[in-house]
């Protein structure tokens, strides 16, 4: 089975519009979003919920106010600040308290409850481009990389099931947790970056990630015509870093207008399709080279 994961060192490069037309170009995928803080793949893919499953990760210290002696111990302990008191009342924050358990422990009335936390959504969906794995995390919930990685592991197994070759990951920008979990043990990653002198610095650093875990990296410049001097600068540092470049995509006002009717660029008539569908010619190329 093949993975394809599309990244970004930074947000707001187009990396969710590539991903959504390459998913259009392949035949029958598994489409996966794990950009879980902000997905948001759906909008133009529309896609029609099949599955809904709870995230749960993490613990948070629920105390029994019937079972509370008033003793504080628990508020003596936190060192995250998370339990107050209203006259001899104690309760938790429940955005404050980090599940560390102390509060349990030490509790000597065993008044504090520690169930699992509700962190998220994760969903199996049905779209016109093929089958989409994709969630949400909660307001100011963590445990981000987990939720990537199960929904990852959830797309390989749906491709699996549906004996389907493909799946194509939209992957979060940057190059934090989330990132790491969206990439390792891929069979190839595409960064789609900017002629801008963030675009190169945040390209710089995703592409060590990728290196970092041996997995073959190819770039694409988009909007590379704003400025032709940058983007020359970027592919030759991106193949001095040992990525390939799978092409350049042109600025082009369509892409705004494929947004708005939600369509991918590859199903409208906009110029930069072709790009598109070049950079898709080559990373097929690049991936029957490897096997």
């Amino acid at each position: 089975m093949r993975e394809l994961v599309i990244v970004s060192g930074k947000g707001g490069t187009g990396k969710t519009s590539v991903t959504a037309s390459l998913a259009a170009l392949a035949d029958h995928p598994v489409i996966c979003d794990c950009d879980v803080d902000a997905a948001d793949l759906h909008l133009i893919l529309e896609p029609k919920i099949r599955e809904n499953h709870d995230f749960l990760s993490g613990h948070e210290a629920v105390i029994r106010e019937r079972d509370c002696i008033g003793c504080g111990i628990c508020q003596d302990v936190c060192r995250f600040d998370a339990i107050t008191n209203d006259v001899d009342t104690f309760s938790v924050d429940p955005i404050a308290c980090e599940g560390c358990g102390v509060c349990v422990h030490f509790c000597p009335q065993k008044a504090i409850d520690f169930p699992e936390s509700l962190c998220g959504k994760w969903f199996v969906s049905e779209t016109r481009l093929g089958p989409m794995v994709h969630a949400k995390l909660g307001v100011a919930a963590e445990n981000s990389g987990k939720l990537v990685s199960l929904v990852r592991t959830e797309a390989k197994h749906l491709a699996e099931e549906e004996n389907r070759r493909l799946v194509i990951v939209d992957g979060p920008p940057g190059i934090g947790c989330p990132v790491i979990a969206s990439i390792t043990g891929a069979s190839q990653v595409l960064v789609v970056t900017e002629p801008t002198v963030s675009g190169e610095h945040d390209l710089e650093r995703v592409l060590g990630l990728a290196r970092h875990f041996q997995i073959p990296a190819l770039v694409c410049i988009n909007k590379w015509d704003i400025n032709e001097e940058m983007t020359i600068r970027i592919e030759q540092k991106a193949r001095d870093l040992g990525a390939g470049i799978a092409g350049r995509i042109r600025y082009d006002q369509a892409v705004t207008r494929a947004q708005i009717l939600q369509k991918t660029v590859v199903e409208t008539d906009a110029a930069s399709a072709q790009d598109i569908r070049q950079i898709w010619d080559y990373l097929n190329a690049q991936e029957d080279a490897l096997k």
